[in-house]
Parts: C-alpha cells; structure tokens; sequence
C-alpha cells in the first residue's frame, strides 16, 4: 500500500464525507444546547454552582471523544453521579468532592485494565431491554417538572416543538429536525415575546474557561479515607452506565466498540475533570441517543463539538442561549424518550410468547430504576432476579431416573441435566436408599457436575447407601466433571 493510501485509510470518515462532516457538526450543535439545561439541573442536585456541571460536561465530552472506545457516544455530567457525590459536597464542601473525582477516575482507569468490561456478556437480554425502557422513562418523567407551574404557552410550543421533529424529516434530512425545533421556537417566543422558562433561568451560564488546579483539601491519609468510599461508587456506577450505553449503541449502528478502552477513557476523563474543578460525570444516555438515533452522528466529531460547541455557546453566544425556551428542549427529550422505548418488547403478541421469568427480570429492572432513579441498581437487581430464575429453570433440568436390572441385583439411576448448588440439594431425597439391591450404578454421562455443592451430594447419597452396607458406582463422568469429583469427593464431609 502507498504511503498516500495509508494516510486516506487513516483520515477519519468525517475528512473524506462532506455530508459525514455536516452531519456530525449539527448533531454535536443539537447536543450542546440540550446538555446545558441538563448540566445545571445536575450541578442543583449535587449542590455546586452550575459553571461546575458545565465545565465538567465540556472537558468530559472533548477528552472521551479522544481516549474513549465508543464512537458518537457523549459523556457529561450526570444525574447518577451527582447523586453519589452531593452527599460528599453538603458534609465536606467542593475540594472535597473534586479530589474524589479525580480518585473515581483512577479507580475506573484501575478497573478497566482489570478487564471489569468483560462482565457486561453477564447481562442478560431481558436486563438490557429493561434498562433501555427504564431510561426512556426517566427521560420522560425529567421532563414533567418542566411541564408542570407554567404559563399555557408552553404547552402549545411543546407541541409544536414534537410535530416539527415529527413531519420536519419528511421534507429535508440535511438539518436535524431537533435542530430546526430549537431555533423555530426560539425565534417565535423572542419575536412574539412570550413569556415562557428559558434556559437562562437554570441559573448562569459561564463567562470563561475552566483553568486547572489542584483540589483544595488536605493531601492526609483521612481525606483519602473520607473520598474513597464516594470515589469508587462513583467509578462503578459511571463505569456500568457507560459499558450499558456503549452496547446499546453497539446494537443501534450495528458496529462494535472497545469496551476496555471505554472503561479506562472514562477513568482518564474524569482525572482530566476533576483536575479542571468539574463535578465529573460518565455517558449520557439521552444525549448520546440525540446524537446517534436522531441526528445520525457516528464518528468522534461530533462528541468533541458537542463539548466544544457548549463553552462556545455558554462564553460567546450565552445571552442568546439563555433566551431558548426549556419548552423547545422538553419536546427534544420526549422525542428521545418515544423513540429510545423498546415498543415492541411490551407489544401483547411478544408478552404472551415471553417466558413469565424474562418479563419479571424486565419489570424489577425498570421498577427499581424509576423507584431509585440509579440505572446502575435496576441493573444490578436485575441482573440477580435474572440469575434466580435460570437457576430455578435449569435447576428443573436435572431429572434422576431408575433402571433395575432384571436380576434384581443392580439398579441403575440415570442422571440429566447440569447439577449446581440449585439442582443438586434435592437430589439426595431422589434415590430409595432401603429398597435398592446391593448394587447401585449412578450414570452421569448426560449430567454436568458444576460445583463443590454437587459433589457433596454424591458423597452423601454414597454414604446413605454405605451404611445399609451397599455399594455405588459412578460412571459417566466428563473430563471437566470426573476432575471436579476428582478433587473434591471426601474432603466436603461435615460441609
């Protein structure tokens, strides 16, 4: 290959696609504006001054876009973090909240070396289907708020603001609908001077660039002790909605990212973050679905210029910003909200062929997020009631049935199914220890033995038959299996 051909297979899609390069810059556009209401109601929650939220979905946004394993996927301040770290804030004040930052940083960075990303292909389907019906609904009731002490106009400008998103893509794709939404109503509530909630009343949007530091705490063996717990909540709950999101759009654009790379990305880019005074933060799920579902964007440009475009806007254009109405970014968010909700996984025809465990993992998974508003708990709640009900389905796989021989000497048990801890507790109840000959053959050649639990239940049901001075023999066994039994049998007596 020529050296000319190599730098064309290097540049990015975004050089070599002018219709690439102006889809990625509307999509980073339309992100921006929505991240700025967004970034201050999370700086509310956590208890910090709104240029705190920005300046941390800014360095969060541009360094992930570099050092991060998902591409179009847009990391900021969020609404988990702050609720993990504004405890910390309201007992110890900011210095501290920053340091701890930059500590869940270096834990998530930590983490992903250690592989934590390869735990994600423990997620069941019927989890993640939960999760993404769980955030479209979060997304929706974050939006009420808004809907709810305001003056009538900002009902009508809510629907206006969907039947643009609705009925704009039919006429051009060249602009994002949410785009075109954005500045039609902007112009009509300034032009007809309505009084409606813009985004100037979240608070005040920064006049300068963040300016690195170092947090102001005392660098003492106690303040690492006061951080630490907070630092790596922070890290787990950001690296699991970060790793949940990438697959998501893994799925979406049919392309597959690095989840290792993701995970220490968003180590770096928390480090970058807390060393800048941000509030830290991790993926976004609804901003990263404007980006990638409704404004097409698939490349790293379009997570830089959302970052990039959000100081911009806030320093340079930030009386215009202030002046867009929240009803224009409501309609934006219940777009996403419809179009992020798996309509089909609720649909009568799909539950009434859905096993009932795949439909209660899915209903704890979106109970538990929108009763704790932590994506990262209905996950993990999720996660167990799934593992409960493979356990107790696989658990009924294990069948033990009896053979006697026609001498009457030996009787043979045939054993299917895997045996682990769930199915094997049972299993010493399933043999007649006072009836069966004195030779008893137990076959596991259909049979898996999974665990220290079902050898020692072979062993017990060995010795029930020992003490009425009978003997068994095992066959069957796979190499994985007879290694087990190997290893084990005799040593769980009294266990």
């Amino acid at each position: 290959m020529s050296p000319v051909a190599r730098l064309r297979r290097l540049k990015p899609d975004w050089l070599n696609d002018p219709k690439v390069w102006r889809t990625e810059v509307l999509a980073g556009l339309v992100v921006a504006l929505a991240l700025i209401p967004e970034a201050i109601s999370f700086s509310v929650i956590a208890g910090v001054d709104p240029a705190i939220g920005l300046f941390a979905s800014f360095t969060m946004a541009v360094v992930i876009s570099v050092v991060g394993g998902r591409r179009a996927m847009i990391s900021a301040a969020t609404g988990a973090v702050a609720l993990v770290i504004a405890p910390l804030n309201r007992e110890h004040g900011l210095g501290y909240l920053v340091a701890a930052v930059i500590l869940a940083g270096v834990f998530q960075v930590v983490l992903g070396v250690l592989g934590v990303a390869k735990l994600m292909r423990f997620i069941p389907r019927s989890v993640m289907v939960g999760f993404v019906n769980a955030l479209a609904v979060l997304i929706f009731m974050a939006q009420i708020p808004e809907m709810r002490d305001v003056p009538w106009a900002v009902y009508p400008l809510i629907a206006a603001g969907l039947a643009l998103m609705v009925f704009f893509p039919k006429v051009t794709t060249v602009v994002p609908a949410p785009l075109v939404s954005i500045v039609v109503l902007t112009v009509i509530t300034i032009g007809a001077a309505i009084a409606v909630p813009t985004v100037g009343d979240k608070g005040e949007l920064p006049s300068a660039l963040p300016v690195p530091g170092l947090p102001d705490v005392p660098f003492t063996l106690e303040t690492l002790t006061t951080i630490a717990p907070y630092a790596f909540a922070m890290a787990l709950v950001g690296l699991m909605e970060s790793l949940m999101t990438a697959k998501l759009v893994d799925d979406i654009t049919d392309t597959r990212s690095d989840k290792t790379r993701e995970s220490v990305g968003q180590g770096i880019a928390n480090i970058v973050t807390g060393f800048f005074g941000g509030m830290g933060g991790c993926a976004m799920i609804g901003q990263t679905m404007i980006n990638v579902k409704v404004s097409g964007a698939r490349t790293r440009l379009s997570t830089f210029l959302a970052g990039a475009f959000l100081m911009v806007l806030c320093i340079v254009f930030g009386p215009v910003v202030s002046d867009i109405p929240m009803a224009a970014l409501v309609a934006v968010m219940v777009m996403v909200s419809f179009a992020t909700f798996d309509w089909h996984s609720v649909a009568p025809a799909t539950l009434r062929r859905m096993p009932a465990g795949e439909i209660t993992v899915m209903v704890v998974t979106v109970g538990a997020v929108v009763a704790t508003h932590n994506l990262a708990v209905g996950v993990v709640l999720g996660s167990l009631t799934a593992m409960a009900v493979f356990a107790r389905r696989v658990a009924r796989l294990a069948e033990v049935t009896a053979v006697p021989d026609p001498d009457g000497t030996t009787v043979v048990y045939r054993v299917t199914g895997a045996l682990f801890f769930a199915s094997s507790n049972d299993l010493v109840g399933r043999f007649d220890y006072a009836g069966d000959p004195g030779r008893i053959v137990i076959d596991l050649s259909a049979a898996h033995v999974w665990d220290a639990s079902s050898v020692a239940a072979l062993d017990a049901v060995e010795t029930k038959y020992a003490q009425r001075g009978k003997t068994v023999e095992i066959t069957g066994l796979n190499d994985p299996s007879a290694d087990l039994h190997r290893r084990l049998t005799g040593e769980l007596a009294g266990h």
